[in-house]
């Protein structure tokens, strides 16, 4: 039974259920329920200043996804970084800033995921698009993170990566296969056995 939504179909990308470590880790949510839900958030009219994603993933078969993903951005080390230096590597991409109790909930087990995957061809980058550098720093102090972030605070990589992740949807973990293209998606806190699963299948060009 072919378990991914074929490219085209409807509105929303081709996805499948993962499958990690010999049992299902997740079940996907409908592409409907999962824009109203972010639409309600939008409407609400309160000051959290973010939109909490349900935690849904999609997971993009490699003959339905996009071009390479074409990116700069400057890091908060001030160091420039193109997509093009990630050639060969798969690469996770968590958007995320200090105030926003999601990110602070998954950042423990993007730390865990970095130090276990560092030295298997994966490279993992945050996107931080609302902080200064001293927020930034001390919430990678807080919670060890060992990995770089990207100052996006003027929206240049959100606007590049618009077709993956919806405005104020924060924190959105995206995963690029070794040729550059988005290989999932998880819209929410990031479930450390379902992001492993994503990587591990990125890496094997699956």
């Amino acid at each position: 039974m072919d378990l991914f939504k074929r490219a085209g179909e409807g509105k929303c990308p081709p996805r499948r259920a993962v499958l990690g470590f010999g049992a299902a880790a997740l079940a996907l949510s409908g592409c409907g329920g999962r824009e109203d839900s972010l639409a309600a958030q939008a409407r609400a009219g309160d000051d959290k200043n973010y939109i909490a994603g349900d935690g849904s993933v999609n997971e993009y078969r490699p003959d339905a996804r996009g071009s390479k993903v074409s990116l700069t951005g400057t890091l908060f080390s001030g160091e420039t970084v193109s997509s093009e230096d990630w050639a060969g590597n798969a690469v996770v991409l968590n958007f995320w800033y200090a105030g926003c109790a999601p990110c602070r909930k998954e950042a423990p087990d993007l730390v865990a995921l970095n130090n276990e995957f560092r030295d298997q061809g994966v490279l993992f980058y945050g996107v931080n698009v609302r902080d200064d550098a001293p927020t930034a720093a001390a919430f990678e102090r807080t919670f060890g993170v060992g990995y770089p972030s990207f100052d996006d605070s003027n929206g240049g990589i959100l606007l590049a990566m618009t077709t993956y992740v919806p405005p104020r949807a924060v924190p959105t973990t995206l995963v690029l296969d070794r040729e550059g293209r988005v290989s999932a998606r998880i819209l929410g806190i990031s479930e450390k056995g379902t992001l492993k699963a994503l990587i591990v299948s990125a890496l094997a060009g699956q």
